[in-house]
């Protein structure tokens, strides 16, 4: 929730421990800025699906770019 608008990155490590504990799916809300970001979340933050507005909202990147860039790293993208 701290993170939610700050475009400066989920807390990734607060994910990752949420993940070793329960066994639902993961899904990482407040704090993405960038692909990186997100790529980020869903790897070292183990997260399962991760929200994004500002970065679209802004004109920062498009969902169609993202997805591309996230296929490139090897990370799953549901269309």
């Amino acid at each position: 929730m701290n993170h939610d608008g700050t475009r400066s990155g989920y807390p990734c490590d607060t994910f990752a421990r949420l993940a070793e504990t329960v066994h639902i799916p993961i899904i990482a809300s407040g704090g993405a800025g960038s692909v990186t970001d997100i790529a980020d979340v869903l790897t070292a933050g183990r997260a399962d699906a991760a929200l994004a507005a500002s970065i679209f909202h802004f004109g920062e990147i498009s969902i169609g770019d993202l997805t591309r860039q996230l296929a490139a790293q090897g990370i799953a993208v549901r269309q």
